[in-house]
């Protein structure tokens, strides 16, 4: 393909963990060059955060499947010579991005303001967890934490389990996507304006943008608590019967939003039972249940041939092991291997984007700390 979107665009990465350098991989995949400028020796703190505690070539594996396609510069900030470096790679860059904690970047004279009088035309995007001031500004932003604060963890599971997290770190994720949008968007409005642009997301905030559909819901039915469904398997606190998961004669069925008159007709169900859809709502937990004993009388595909011919939507429910055998997820070529410094793959999923055509596959491994110190000087601080 002809050159990627972000070619000849420069990102500094100060950020650490999960939600800046997620953002710093998709600017990556998308051409941008990125640099992490790391601690040396012991690099970003991301680098020891393990799932598992499994370990690949030297650091763990969630900081390999966030930072491949990357550099790195390893420098202490708090040496004048290695400041002095920093600084002048700024001078250089386009984009800048961090998560420290507010006042971090400010005592070291690396703000936005001081940034911006280095380079005026820098993009400076900052990931915080809950803002720059306010009374949990310093508090440790962290993706469990947030989910629990913001009332998320009370969205999922049934009405008698408690607080139920995500199982994947989901804010981070959201948080990456929010904070890649707004570069984005920041060098659109550079290309206009030949200005720089403060860009600034916070873990909390996305976590909010994340539930705005159930906000808005709460906001407008009197502040009233999200109803988790009694039945396991209810997919929504909000959504009236049949949506959710449903156990079949072999294993599990999917239904989504679907009119339950026609539902009950193709399943063997009174069509009357449901004439009144208020009571699709307000009579949830026991239409649930009624669905759920009729689907345990055959297996998963034989409901989804019946239900799909008759234009009701619903799926298999799989694991790992069964989605990534089907055809569709293989025809989306979605996995790629990374060739590691050691000698040996790591096979990991590929940028999302697909451009002029083509998806965008990068067997470039994470760096080591500080593997890019000579290539970088020869690039960029020509001394």
């Amino acid at each position: 393909m002809d050159k990627k979107p972000l070619e000849g665009v420069l990102v500094l990465e100060f950020s650490q963990f999960m939600a800046g350098p997620t953002a710093g991989l998709r600017l990556a995949d998308l051409g941008a060059r990125v640099v992490k400028i790391e601690r040396p020796e012991k690099g970003e703190g991301g680098r020891q955060i393990a799932i598992k505690n499994i370990f690949v070539d030297e650091s763990s594996l969630v900081f390999h499947t966030i930072n491949r396609n990357k550099e790195s510069y390893a420098a202490d900030l708090k040496d004048e010579q290695d400041l002095a470096d920093i600084k002048a790679l700024i001078q250089k860059a386009d984009i800048i991005t961090h998560n420290f904690r507010p006042g971090v970047m400010e005592k070291i004279g690396l703000d936005y303001e001081s940034v911006k009088s280095l380079n005026p035309k820098i993009i400076y995007a900052t990931v915080t967890g809950y803002g720059n001031e306010g009374p949990w500004a310093k508090k440790p932003g962290q993706d469990l934490l947030v989910q629990s604060i913001s009332g998320l963890s009370w969205l999922s599971g049934s009405e008698g389990d408690g607080p139920v997290p995500f199982g994947l770190a989901v804010i981070d994720m959201y948080c990456a996507t929010h904070l890649t949008q707004g570069i984005l968007a920041a060098l659109l409005k550079r290309s206009r304006t030949e200005e720089g642009v403060l860009v600034e997301v916070s873990l909390l905030e996305s976590a909010l943008d994340m539930q705005f559909e159930v906000l808005t819901t709460y906001f407008n039915d009197g502040g009233k608590l999200p109803q988790r469904s009694a039945v396991r398997g209810g997919g929504h606190a909000y959504l009236s019967a049949p949506y959710g998961l449903y156990q079949t004669a072999n294993g599990y069925l999917a239904l989504a939003m679907g009119d339950l008159r026609k539902i009950a007709v193709v399943i063997g169900l009174p069509e009357e039972r449901y004439r009144d859809q208020s009571t699709w709502f307000s009579q949830r937990d026991t239409i649930m249940r009624e669905l759920g004993q009729v689907f345990r009388e055959k297996t998963t595909q034989e409901w989804v041939t019946l239900l799909e011919t008759a234009g009701i939507w619903c799926g298999s429910v799989h694991d790992y092991h069964t989605f990534l055998q089907e055809e569709n997820f293989v025809q989306t070529g979605m996995l790629q291997e990374i060739a590691l410094h050691d000698g040996t793959a790591l096979r990991t999923t590929r940028s999302v984007y697909g451009i002029d055509g083509h998806h965008l596959y990068s067997d470039k491994p994470a760096p080591k700390v500080g593997e890019d110190n000579e290539k970088i000087v020869e690039d960029y601080l020509i001394r």
